[in-house]
Order: C-alpha cells, then structure tokens, then sequence
C-alpha cells in the first residue's frame, strides 16, 4: 500500500490537496498529513486521514514523520523565516526515509528575467537545485498569483478606496488555490511526472486596470484605478498598520506582476485538472465579491 503524505496541512493549499486526493480515489488511509500540532484538523482526521506532528526544522521528527512514505507533497514554507533550512531538512529527510517522489511548491519566474523576489526567488531556485541533485524523483509545480487572496495586493474594499497600485497593464495569469492544489492531487495519485515541471499559470491574463474594470462590470459599481509610485504605495499600507517589510513585500509582488513575472500561460493547469480553469470574472460572479 503506497502513502502520500501532503505537509502544511494547516493551510489552505495542503488542506485542499489532501482534500483533492481523496477526491480523486486515493483511500483516506493512504493519505497522511503533516503538521507541527493537532489543533484545528480535526475535519480531515474524521474523514480518515492519518495527522503525523512534524516540523520542517525539526529533523528527526521528519525522519519519522516520513516513514513508509512513498510520495511528498512538499508545500513551501512561508516568507520571513529561513526557507532555505526547512526546505534542506525535508528533502534530505525524505532521502534518507526513502522516498520516492517528492512534489516542491515554487513561485513562478519568467524565463530570463533575472528579477529576484525578495524572501522568495533565492530559496526556491536553492530548493529546486537541492531537489534536483537529491536522487529522489521529483516535480515542480510553478505558481502563479492566487485569485483569492489577489485583494491582499490592492485592498479589502476597493469601491470604496479604488484601486491604487504601482502597476498598470502588465499582466498575470492568476489561479486558484483549491484548482492549485487539484492539480497536486492529480500529480501526486497518478504516474508520469516525475522529472518533470509544470507551470501552473491560469485561463486568463489580467492586469490591475482590468480588474478594476471587471469589478465595475459585473457588480455596477464604479472601481476607481489609478498608478501610483511605490513610495506612495508603501507608505500607504503602512498607514493602514501594515509592517514595512511586509508593505515592501507585497510591492515587489505588484511590480513583478506590472513587469510580467507571472503571465505565461502553459496550460498545464487545464490539462491537469482537465478543464478550463477559473478566471478573475468568474471567481467574482460566484463568491459575491469577496475578492
């Protein structure tokens, strides 16, 4: 009997991988999650999911988290804490346990740009070198922005305040975290693709003015956009109690979008999932605007 073992499944992405799985046929008993503590998972642990405590700094608790495993899905560890580490320790501990095939989370880069998100680029090309030269068979999957959370980057209630970014008709291909993770789910329960990249950009590319404009044309309701500078744009969301670093964070993001960091468009995410994928316009029509 083969076991998945899918880590931070405290999160949005891995709970909807393990979720996709099973969706996809793989017995909850297969199907293991990894996590530092309990607390909050009790919905996946009364479906049949086996929970395994382990902490990315932790060796040994991965050493044992992992074994009888077979496949991993490897979710990236956050910004502002050492990726670097984490990520060394989980590919080396599932070397070590024998595992088969590791899937890594990465951030989607387009080829030849050079642009280095801060908190972000470094570890995830360290991790890929490190995955690559492990011996473990392994995938890539490449994100792109996430549909719903892609407020986070203009803000919460933008009829009221509009939207104003340093960006203006650069384009990305955002997707959604819950098709993200089905396309896991599908690498991860079927055979193929090991060795193996896929870029997991979305149906449609969109910059900020369009979004503003399809806020406008499905609810009626005008959304003011405007490009700013950066310096206003951080300053900004400081006033609004947001650390700086975290402001300069987010500004990168929305430069890298403005300079189409993130706008290639494989169709890998279709062909996994095997349908079109969801767009912004969509995404707005069927969850009320809580974008």
């Amino acid at each position: 009997m083969s076991k998945i073992l899918v880590t931070g499944v405290t999160g949005k992405i891995g709970r909807g991988t393990v979720k996709q799985l099973l969706k996809k046929g793989v017995p909850a008993n297969e199907i293991i999650g990894l996590s530092r503590k309990k607390d909050g998972l009790g919905d996946l642990i009364a479906k049949g999911f086996e929970i395994r405590i382990g902490d990315y700094f932790d060796y040994d608790s991965l050493l044992h988290a992992f074994k009888g495993v077979d496949k991993i899905m490897l979710t990236s560890a956050v910004a502002f804490s050492d990726r670097f580490t984490q990520h060394y320790n989980v590919i080396t501990a599932a070397r070590q346990a024998g595992v088969k095939h590791v899937v890594y989370m990465s951030i989607m880069r387009k080829e030849g740009s050079g642009r280095v998100m801060p908190e972000i680029t470094e570890s995830d090309l360290f991790t890929e070198q490190v995955l690559k030269s492990s011996g473990i068979g392994y995938t890539v999957v490449y994100h792109p922005p996430f549909i719903d959370v892609l407020s986070l980057y203009y803000d919460a209630d933008p009829f009221q305040n509009g939207i104003l970014v340093p960006a203006g008709n650069g384009k990305m291909a955002p997707a959604t975290r819950d098709e993200l993770a089905e396309a896991h789910a599908e690498i991860l329960s079927t055979a193929g693709h090991e060795m193996k990249t896929y870029s997991l950009g979305g149906s449609e590319a969109i910059s900020f003015a369009d979004i503003a404009k399809t806020l406008t044309d499905v609810t009626g309701k005008p959304v003011p956009f405007s490009t700013i500078t950066t310096e206003a744009y951080i300053d900004d969301l400081v006033a609004k109690g947001m650390p700086q670093k975290v402001a300069e964070f987010l500004m990168n993001w929305v430069v890298s979008i403005e300079e189409g960091e993130f706008g290639h468009q494989s169709g890998d995410l279709e062909r996994l999932i095997a349908r079109r994928a969801t767009n912004f316009k969509d995404y707005v029509k069927v969850n009320s605007l809580n974008t």
